[in-house]
């Protein structure tokens, strides 16, 4: 027992940065620690977000859920720049060129923010489009225009928090990116209600006050980042001469993105064409789905700390020359997921009803939510085998591979088949869920048997 609480005061102090050598098990353990940490720190801003918010009303949840499924699009920059960190540093520093590290660590900052720019603008400017095209009704448009224009305002802050996230994890820090989100997180959840519901001088903002409370505790967050990577972590610090253009750099580093990108694009535009669909059914559905949604992020995301830790170590051990432990680590991480999530799907489908009881007292929005959950958990086996497998090919540099299989997973699957359960076979709502552990089944199925053919362990980063 001393044992492992040394071993987990090590995973949360971040000490070890390094995870060529030695245990492959006692890498995994202090490599996903901290990275499991940190998903659950992330998926907490969507339940406490959604929980406030179900207080106030029906189409307050709705506005919620129809941003959040076109701001998706952001997250997948965010997730395709953190994947390209994540491979470039790691390999870099596997490879021991720690100033090459420092130099990818100034890219990542400068593309980050010619990215994210222009799409702040352009979502501040058509928010009440957006939510009108995503078939909100009027009295939702009225609702949250403020709060769309305030989350699409804030995609340089989302940006740069996953994209340094990823910066970290590559470079074996996992613990600083933690404590960014954990910073993030509690700063969250003492301003949401605040500002949702008011306190004392402070007046009730609504819905809107979620979406403020949300900007705030991400920008603290960055500023950690920031500061950690100047000042703390010595292995990561860098000066302002690496945040100069440096070309050969952002080049191979936006190839990578542009894959990662568009992997996440692709599985993104799938859920919004899915909200598109439920939005035919009314607010009460959105409202229901929005709220299983997020109860499934709040539980994969932890899943995706060993997927994040396997990117990691496959990044790191392929700079390094070794290829075998770097496909090990992965079957290993696989297997640790499969087991998790196996257990927690259970758990899900038996208390379906409470969970989404504790949200909404709607009986529609439970009767909808209830339903999606059981439906979605029941993929759950392979989503476990799919997240590990997609990190790690995107940890390889191999950003291709995902894009194609998500493209052929999720559009030429899974979409077809939500409209045509839903409203061709007239099976409503449950048509739309359906498709999900589908599409997501499939998709592992294909990502083992392309990792299996081990063209990964030759990409170039």
């Amino acid at each position: 027992m001393k044992k492992w609480l040394q071993l987990l005061r090590q995973a949360l102090s971040g000490s070890e940065e390094s995870f060529t050598d030695g245990s492959i098990n006692r890498a995994i353990f202090l490599l996903s620690v901290p990275m499991i940490m940190e998903m659950v720190m992330e998926s907490l801003f969507a339940v406490v977000d959604i929980f406030f918010v179900s207080k106030v009303s029906i189409e307050a949840v709705a506005t919620v859920g129809l941003t959040e499924s076109v701001i998706t699009l952001v997250y997948s920059v965010a997730i395709g720049l953190s994947t390209a960190a994540t491979a470039t540093i790691a390999r870099r520093i596997g490879e021991g060129n720690m100033p090459q590290a420092r130099v990818a660590i100034g890219q990542v900052i400068l593309i980050s923010l010619a990215i994210s720019l222009p799409i702040a603008l352009a979502g501040f400017l058509f928010a009440g489009d957006v939510l009108s095209i995503m078939g909100a009704d009027p009295k939702v448009i009225e609702t949250g225009t403020i709060f769309a224009q305030i989350q699409f305002l804030s995609a340089p802050v989302v940006i740069l928090l996953y994209s340094l996230s990823g910066a970290l994890r590559g470079a074996g820090a996992a613990a600083t990116a933690m404590r960014s989100l954990i910073i993030a997180n509690v700063l969250n959840m003492i301003l949401g209600p605040t500002l949702i519901f008011g306190f004392g001088f402070i007046p009730a903002f609504g819905v809107t006050g979620a979406a403020i409370a949300t900007a705030l505790g991400r920008s603290i967050g960055v500023g950690y980042q920031l500061y950690s990577l100047t000042r703390v972590n010595k292995a990561l610090a860098f000066v302002w001469a690496d945040l100069k253009p440096h070309k050969e750099t952002i080049v191979s580093m936006v190839k990578v993105a542009a894959g990662g990108t568009g992997q996440f694009l692709v599985s993104s535009a799938s859920w919004i064409f899915l909200t598109r669909i439920l939005a035919e059914f009314g607010s009460d559905v959105v409202a229901g789905y929005t709220i299983a949604i997020r109860v499934i992020m709040f539980t994969l995301l932890p899943a995706w700390g060993l997927a994040n830790a396997a990117a990691t170590l496959v990044g790191q051990n392929l700079g390094a020359g070794k290829p075998e432990r770097a496909e090990i680590s992965v079957w290993k991480c696989a297997s640790y997921n499969l087991f998790f999530l196996l257990g927690l799907s259970i758990l899900m489908f038996v208390g379906a009803e409470n969970i989404i009881g504790w949200f909404s007292p709607n009986i529609e929005v439970i009767h909808t939510g209830k339903l999606a959950l059981r439906v979605l958990c029941l993929g759950y086996g392979f989503y476990a085998y799919s997240m590990v497998i997609i990190q790690s090919l995107n940890g390889a540099g191999d950003t291709k591979t995902p894009t194609v299989l998500n493209l052929i997973c999720f559009w030429l699957l899974e979409i077809p088949l939500a409209y045509v359960l839903a409203i061709f076979f007239a099976l409503g709502p449950i048509g739309v869920f359906i498709s999900v552990p589908v599409a997501e089944s499939i998709l592992a199925l294909l990502g083992i048997w392309r990792f299996r053919l081990g063209k990964w362990k030759t990409v170039k980063v």
